[in-house]
């Protein structure tokens, strides 16, 4: 099945995939009531839709139907899985990467200060607290604010996108059908928008104290010169090695582009950062 609506079958058959991407397995009447509840209670469709989406579904290789019991193939969950990444935004790769670039960013800075500065314990460890927290407090309310205006911009850009492609349908009956169903599909979308959110706010602030919390941490607690040594290893291997390997894996670029852009980046960060601090 491509990404495009152009019929109520198509709309019918994304409700079915956001229900059934996890592996799960309903049968038809409890499907057909998932899309009743998706209508905020007015029952926009009929099992025959229902009936004709599952059919071309089946033909498409998306869903087993056995017995009245429907679940999705390993290309449906994939598919259902793109699905919910296009219209729930649930592909934690932004607000990882920020956490992990800004918390190894911020210790390596706190690290370095305290010790060209010659802080104590207790001064580095204030230092590093403020720091971090307000980096990690910053991060979330951007993630927080900010991820679901964008979202819900996308969102109502999309929701316009299906609308006009809903509106060409000749059969008026289904053309009200149809854009009756997206109206409600991206009601409850909005919802769980919020909420991923949340999530992913919670994600980002989360990674960006550990990722700068752990270096610090051993910086304080060990005697030197192991204190300097481990905590930049450690910061060398979050970017080079975690943080390098997932923006690899989830953007499908070659490592070597990804780890030279993401060394120089934080290197540069980094210095500028110093240079601000000590001309201050």
């Amino acid at each position: 099945m491509a990404f495009e609506i152009q019929e109520l079958p198509d709309i019918i058959r994304v409700v079915v995939l956001l229900n059934l991407s996890k592996g799960t397995t309903l049968q038809k009447p409890a499907l057909k009531h998932r899309i009743d509840e998706v209508c905020t209670g007015y029952v926009c469709v009929d099992m025959s839709d229902v009936d004709k989406a599952l059919n071309e579904m089946a033909s498409d290789g998306l869903i087993h139907i056995d017995g009245g019991m429907v679940h999705l193939t390993d290309q449906g969950i994939k598919l259902g899985k793109e699905w919910q990444s296009l219209l729930l935004k649930k592909e934690p790769i932004l607000e990882v990467v920020a956490g992990l670039v800004d918390g190894s960013i911020t210790g390596l800075v706190v690290i370095l200060s305290a010790f060209i500065a010659g802080l104590t314990v207790r001064a580095a460890t204030f230092a590093a607290l403020l720091t971090l927290g307000a980096v990690a407090i910053t991060n979330f309310s951007s993630f927080l604010l900010g991820g679901i205006t964008e979202d819900l911009a996308d969102m109502l850009t999309l929701q316009n996108l299906m609308n006009y492609s809903l509106s060409d349908i000749p059969d008026k009956k289904e053309r009200d059908k149809s854009l009756k169903l997206v109206k409600d599909l991206f009601t409850v979308l909005h919802r769980e928008i919020s909420r991923s959110n949340i999530v992913a706010a919670m994600v980002c602030g989360t990674t960006t104290f550990l990722a700068g919390i752990v270096p610090i941490a051993a910086y304080l607690m060990l005697p030197r010169p192991y204190d300097i040594i481990l905590s930049l290893a450690i910061v060398a291997t979050v970017v080079g090695v975690f943080l390098v390997r997932y923006r690899s894996r989830r953007t499908k670029v070659h490592w070597k582009v990804t780890l030279f852009e993401t060394v120089a980046i934080v290197v540069l960060a980094a210095l500028a950062s110093l240079l601000i601090g000590g001309t201050a």
